[in-house]
């Protein structure tokens, strides 16, 4: 079950989620998890959850940047929530970048309440109960303008499909080098390289909806050279096909 928040969380999550595969299931559930460019928070409560082949320990896990699409596995019993940060914001919550999912310490960030929250999350019956915890203490914890610089900000909601480096420094007022760096610090990306994942991730989301288009007309509508070209860069950060997705 996903829920997207809303005003000002909205500006700083794109969902909280919850989800779990019941005892009964005799298989694992593996479902892909596209690349976004975007990080988030994972509640482990019960259950074998693995990403990739690595298998996740039960608790609070802060989750890196995904530059690249993986597989998640989820094992009869798997019980979790979260919530997924828009790019750029878990660098301002956790104060520094991660290589590999994470368990969240008093050394990680700053949150607060993590510990209770967690105890209370394996104590409510539903999906939705979840959700309203998680949006509850989301609620407490985040204020955009403590997260994000306002120039971050203001370049990510400005950076288009088709938008060049010289026509971005027009929207913002900061010089191309000076965007590459905020870029670097805050997404370990470059302006090129998050382009190029928020061109694939929105590709995705228009197939799934349109199953019977031509390819050749999508690759042009989200700013590929050609149905090659889409083809290459859907391999390369999705791990897939867009005849496939």
């Amino acid at each position: 079950m996903l829920s997207q928040p809303q005003g000002q969380l909205g500006g700083l999550l794109q969902g909280i989620w919850s989800a779990s595969v019941g005892d009964e299931q005799t298989e694992p559930v593996t479902r892909a998890l596209y690349s976004d460019a975007g990080s988030g928070i994972l509640f482990h409560l019960a259950g074998e959850v693995c990403i990739g082949e690595l298998s996740l320990p039960h608790g609070v896990i802060a989750l890196p940047v995904s530059k690249v699409s993986q597989q998640v596995t989820l094992m009869p019993g798997s019980q979790l929530a979260g919530l997924r940060f828009h790019p750029a914001v878990s660098y301002g919550v956790f104060g520094q970048h991660l290589n590999s999912p994470s368990l969240l310490t008093s050394g990680i960030g700053q949150l607060d309440k993590l510990d209770a929250l967690y105890a209370s999350l394996q104590q409510q019956p539903c999906y939705q109960a979840r959700i309203n915890e998680i949006t509850h203490w989301a609620e407490q914890a985040f204020q955009l303008s403590q997260i994000l610089p306002h120039s971050l900000y203001q370049a990510l909601a400005e950076i288009d499909l088709h938008a060049s480096q010289a026509e971005l420094t027009q929207q913002v007022p900061l010089s191309q080098r000076q965007i590459e760096r905020l870029f670097k610090r805050w997404l370990q990306l470059s302006p090129k390289q998050y382009q190029r994942i928020l061109r694939v991730k929105q590709a995705i989301e228009y197939l799934r909806t349109h199953r019977e288009v031509c390819l050749a007309d999508v690759s042009l509508q989200f700013g590929f050279s050609d149905q090659a070209h889409m083809t290459r860069e859907f391999r390369a950060i999705a791990a897939t096909t867009p005849g496939k997705v």
